[in-house]
């Protein structure tokens, strides 16, 4: 038996809080897509990227220069981040710009970074 371990201990079953919890609970799909959303913000090249675009809007040449990378590693990389809503872009000429899509991506990484920097302390 594992030492200080948390165990539920009683003999009912709560049925009025897991009918509750179960008639509010997202579709499958919207989880799936949920945990599809996290492993995304799982690599701290995209999560650097993510950082830099919360700071400002930028094309693929300033990500670049600033990560110390190729233009064709931040391509692939914002390439995941658009196919999950996480970026944005705009053209200027033959210029493109990426951005955070919106303010609830931007709200959720500054969350998550918040979280981090409070755990450290």
């Amino acid at each position: 038996m594992v030492k200080n371990a948390i165990f539920c201990d009683c003999d009912v079953i709560h049925g009025d809080i897991v009918d509750s919890v179960r008639e509010k609970m997202p579709e499958e799909g919207e989880l799936y897509d949920l945990a599809d959303f996290f492993k995304v913000l799982g690599d701290s090249t995209r999560a650097k990227i993510m950082w830099a675009l919360d700071e400002s809007e930028m094309c693929v040449c300033d990500l670049a220069v600033l990560l110390n990378m190729t233009k064709s590693a931040i391509s692939h990389q914002l390439r995941s981040l658009k196919q999950t809503n996480l970026v944005k872009y705009r053209k200027e000429g033959k210029v493109v710009y990426y951005s955070l899509a919106d303010s609830h991506v931007k709200d959720i990484f500054e969350k998550g970074l918040e979280h981090i920097r409070e755990s450290i302390r």
